[in-house]
């Protein structure tokens, strides 16, 4: 009976969010907790007469217990936007940008690579709708020129994107959160099949040039390549990115771009190569973005009121799955759930599900949107037996929602990709999601041979 509460209540979830009959916040609390009421209070006074269980004490304390266990992941990711939002404000960003369009030239190979990093670089700060609204208009004016094909602007942008997964992107707090492991835990193993997959994007930027060269008739590939007769004669020498808004010139630090760049190495560093908690290192480090960068009080308020609206709505969404989890969890139900789940999967086949999962991962992107299931299914799948519940986790993370994300018609920045760079969704999709499909996979061959998951 638990167990059908359980699954129940998560049909409902998924139900509710991804036919937006509401939002992921309010099915992340609402939701659990009358399933919990239900299977504590309603089945059990059916059940033994008067003697329920105190639903009004019980269900509270298990929701307070996934609170807090989530807490110290959501002031991280509140103190990661905030920080990468005050260097990018202070103009990091703009000399690496500057040089990159410098070098690519008009060799289609270094254009579309040179998107590809720059696309890499923008996404530090774990945002697709940001990375997608610095890289498309920044280096479509090359594309336009050359007459290099939309749909590679948009899925070299997509890819390089969607295999840069990092301990404070979206995907990984979730999965995280709903097993409630640090994403220091998840993503250091991950890291040898996320060069695996940036080697990927590099060679499909090699070869998707490779082939406009061929296409367009250009000859030589170096930054100032000799081009077919015509009007695409015409070289770019000296292209420069958009222009700066006056309120923007007004928050640029040029001279501070060092101090900023030796900053945020260092911050990525000390995330990766210690085991200092992740939430103080961001903590810390936007202290110092915001000292180094704006000195005044009132500057400092400013720029962290312009990224409050980001941190807010994704640290209220991670308490909301603390709901969840805690409820789900402390009811027993995921583990109903993954008992009676289990009974199905045949002992030979258990050990494999993770590499199963890092197999349909990137798919699993079109059906469900990030929180239904990272909170909804993967806790589940996780809990069957057989293998650590982290490969699932991590085997998640190499197509639910990262390489998957930039075609889910499930996610805003999807469609503002598409339209930023003047490509039809479905062309798209067709163009995109068999090279991101192709990612996700060859990231699992990197994971099975580093010995994150067995085959």
């Amino acid at each position: 009976m638990l167990a059908l509460i359980g699954i129940l209540t998560i049909a409902t979830l998924l139900f509710c969010i991804m036919s937006k009959r509401l939002s992921p916040i309010v099915s992340l609390i609402i939701i659990p907790i009358l399933g919990a009421v239900v299977a504590l209070y309603i089945v059990p006074l059916f059940q033994g007469g008067v003697e329920a269980l105190p639903v009004y004490t019980t269900i509270p304390k298990m929701a307070v217990a996934g609170i807090s266990k989530l807490a110290p992941m959501a002031a991280m990711f509140v103190f990661a936007i905030i920080f990468f939002g005050v260097v990018s404000d202070a103009g990091m960003f703009d000399p690496i940008i500057a040089k990159i369009l410098k070098v690519v030239g008009t060799s289609p190979k270094k254009i579309i690579i040179g998107t590809g990093v720059l696309a890499l670089i923008a996404h530090l700060d774990g945002n697709g709708a940001v990375t997608f609204l610095i890289t498309v208009p920044a280096m479509i004016p090359l594309y336009d020129k050359l007459g290099i094909d939309k749909r590679i602007l948009a899925g070299i942008t997509a890819l390089s994107a969607g295999v840069n997964f990092l301990p404070w992107t979206g995907p990984m707090i979730r999965a995280a959160s709903a097993l409630e492991v640090s994403t220091h835990d998840l993503f250091t193993p991950l890291i040898p099949a996320q060069l695996t997959g940036l080697a990927f994007m590099v060679f499909m930027g090699w070869y998707w040039g490779r082939k406009e060269e061929k296409r367009l008739g250009l000859v030589g590939g170096g930054a100032g390549g000799t081009m077919a007769a015509g009007e695409e004669a015409e070289a770019i020498t000296h292209f420069k990115p958009k222009e700066l808004t006056e309120e923007e010139l007004k928050l640029r630090r040029p001279h501070l771009f060092w101090p900023n760049l030796i900053l945020v190495i260092v911050v990525i560093t000390c995330m990766v190569a210690t085991k200092i908690a992740p939430t103080i290192i961001f903590m810390v480090a936007c202290c110092i973005a915001l000292t180094l960068n704006y000195r005044k009080p009132a500057e400092q308020s400013a720029r962290i009121n312009a990224h409050a609206k980001g941190a807010l709505m994704m640290a209220s969404i991670l308490f909301a799955a603390g709901v969840f989890t805690g409820i789900m969890s402390g009811s027993g139900m995921l583990k109903a759930m993954a008992v009676a789940t289990g009974e199905f999967v045949p002992n030979s086949l258990a050990s494999h599900i993770p590499f199963i999962v890092s197999l349909i991962a990137m798919p699993l992107s079109l059906i469900f949107d990030p929180d239904s299931y990272y909170f909804g299914i993967m806790p589940v799948v996780a809990n069957i037996g057989g293998f650590p519940p982290i490969q699932v986790a991590q085997a998640s993370l190499l197509g639910q929602m990262t390489t998957g994300f930039p075609v889910s018609p499930l996610t805003p920045a999807t469609f503002l990709l598409c339209s930023l760079s003047g490509v039809d969704l479905a062309d798209h999709q067709k163009f995109t999601i068999p090279v991101l499909w192709a990612a996700s996979i060859i990231m699992a061959i990197g994971a099975i041979i580093t010995g994150v998951f067995p085959v």
